[in-house]
């Protein structure tokens, strides 16, 4: 019979983390990923302070900072008559904590995976497709899953199939917005409005492009909107319209959509047969809810099986990220005496609601006052406000970028899983 201490389900980051800290606890703790490998477009790839200094924290730093990275220095909004108007000038925070690294998210999860296969309590199954959960009088004992023999992806065909069950003293799901094990076990999320959803693609970024990232700037049009985040050779670039525009969008062609990039950023023009068909949009349907409980007799569900969260401010990673912390500090010594009770997990979600709630409102105030006029035609009248305030406000502007910087409640390495980093 296959059994672990800890079944993590869903190799992202708030899964790769909580291995990697459960490991080092010396739990007994197992990771399924359905894909073969980590490479996927279009992730969210904003590594914020927080988590910049969890990972100094746990002795990685410099292996993280060897990574390809660029450095987020400032946010800024253009105002019309105002010009680019700073929200977040991170410069002024305490160095090294002073930026947001923008990485590829698979280089991120590459890294974090290499530095838990050093812990002989650590198993990372990819090609493990998580089917739904096992039941023993009521409590949740383990998971059933498919994976493919031959080496290939279970994305792209492979050998036969092989079905299988890990039983577990505990399973998180960590297994994204849409979540099979959440939807299994019977957890119902709070649905919040969303005004957008968004379109994802590539640009190529020539050689004389290259450069420091001094910040991400968005580029608003008649009920549109779009920003640009700097890659090593190319842009990836979000285009924002109003929710259940995809068909509207995919309908009037690849010419239409050329030209809508080209109003909003002129000078990409040069290179928009790059996107050569509608194919190459990904459309990323926008949503933002939380688990009414996060818990059930032997499962628990933390990062966006929890919250799912908009793309707005580029939190979701740390946000997950901090659950898995919160998550392995409290739970890493229960596991190793076998025993967690709802109790348990109760305590964990009572952890982390605050800090979500917080984050999920500042997104849901954002929606109504830029998004929703935006994208009803209208000027959102409150964002030039707010912005100037920030301008102008000296106390205002030190405390905001300490807040985008760091969120709310951010989480430390636990004691156990620190590492005295090698000379």
């Amino acid at each position: 019979m296959e059994r672990t201490g800890c079944a993590v389900v869903g190799g992202g980051p708030a899964g790769m983390m909580l291995g990697l800290l459960l490991a080092r606890a010396g739990v007994q703790v197992t990771v399924l990923e359905k894909h073969g490998d980590f490479l996927r477009d279009f992730r969210g790839d904003t590594v914020h302070a927080s988590t910049v200094r969890l990972i100094d924290e746990l002795g990685l730093g410099a292996g993280f900072r060897r990574l390809p990275q660029s450095r987020l220095n400032q946010v800024a909004f253009p105002i019309p008559g105002a010009g680019l108007v700073t929200v977040g000038d991170f410069s002024g925070l305490k160095p090294p904590y002073n930026y947001i690294a923008m990485m590829p998210q698979w280089d991120f999860l590459n890294f974090l995976a290499s530095e838990a296969a050093r812990e002989p309590s650590f198993t990372l199954l990819m090609q493990h497709e998580v089917t739904g959960l096992v039941f023993d009088g009521g409590r949740v004992t383990g998971v059933g899953y498919r994976t493919r023999g031959g080496g290939a992806d279970a994305d792209q065909g492979g050998g036969p199939n092989r079905e299988g069950v890990l039983h577990a003293d505990l399973v998180v799901a960590t297994d994204g917005r849409h979540s099979v094990l959440r939807r299994a076990a019977g957890l119902q999320p709070k649905q919040y409005p969303v005004p957008f959803d968004t379109w994802w693609f590539k640009l190529p970024r020539p050689a004389s492009e290259k450069g420091a990232v001094a910040g991400v700037v968005p580029a608003f049009g008649h009920r549109e909107a779009m920003i640009a985040l700097f890659r090593d050779d190319y842009y990836q670039m979000g285009y924002l319209a109003p929710k259940g525009s995809d068909a509207r969008i995919r309908a009037e062609g690849i010419e239409r959509f050329r030209e809508r990039v080209a109003r909003l950023r002129p000078d990409l023009a040069d290179r928009l047969d790059a996107i050569r068909s509608v194919d190459d949009l990904h459309w990323l349907d926008v949503r933002l809810d939380r688990l009414k409980r996060w818990y059930v007799d032997g499962l628990l569900c933390i990062g966006d099986a929890a919250h799912a969260m908009s793309p707005a401010g580029g939190v979701g990673i740390n946000l997950a990220i901090q659950d898995a912390v919160a998550t392995a500090a409290k739970l890493a010594p229960l596991l190793l005496e076998g025993r967690v009770t709802t109790k348990d997990l109760a305590r964990v979600e009572r952890r982390r609601r605050m800090p979500t709630a917080v984050v999920q409102d500042v997104q849901r105030i954002m929606h109504r006052a830029i998004f929703v006029p935006l994208f009803a035609g209208k000027t959102p009248r409150p964002l030039p406000v707010m912005l100037l305030i920030v301008r102008h406000a000296p106390v205002v502007g030190r405390v905001l970028p300490r807040v985008i910087a760091f969120g709310p409640l951010p989480e430390h390495a636990p004691a156990f899983a620190r590492r005295v980093p090698a000379p």
